[in-house]
């Protein structure tokens, strides 16, 4: 499951770097998000690969469950705010230019699209 989770946040993670990112403070959290689980998912998985979870004192079982529940709502948080980003797409970048460039072009779009999905 951690091997999913940061072959997943990955991807995300480049998909959204790969964007002009037209609405920063949307497409940060989505950033932030995705490096957050992948840098701790690596350390989660690095506590269970060199045998420390055996020497700290703590339910193992209910710190994975906390983490992925609270890795699937921030997730979702993020999912929803690409999603309200991809969705403005056919919007004016500048409005109050005579020029009619849309909010996202169509390579992003679709790139907006697949992190999002």
């Amino acid at each position: 499951l951690f091997l999913s989770l940061q072959l997943f946040g990955t991807i995300v993670w480049i998909l959204v770097a790969s964007t002009r990112v037209p609405l920063p403070l949307l497409q940060g959290w989505v950033m932030f998000v995705a490096v957050t689980a992948w840098f701790l998912s690596i350390v989660f998985l690095s506590v269970f690969l060199f045998g420390y979870a055996n020497r700290i004192a703590v339910n193992w079982n209910q710190a994975d469950f906390i983490f992925h529940g609270a890795t699937f709502v921030f997730y979702f948080g993020a999912f929803l705010l690409q999603a309200a980003t991809t969705s403005l797409h056919h919007f004016p970048r500048k409005f109050n230019s005579t020029t009619q460039e849309k909010l996202l072009n169509g390579r992003e779009y679709n790139i907006s699209i697949a992190a999002s999905v």
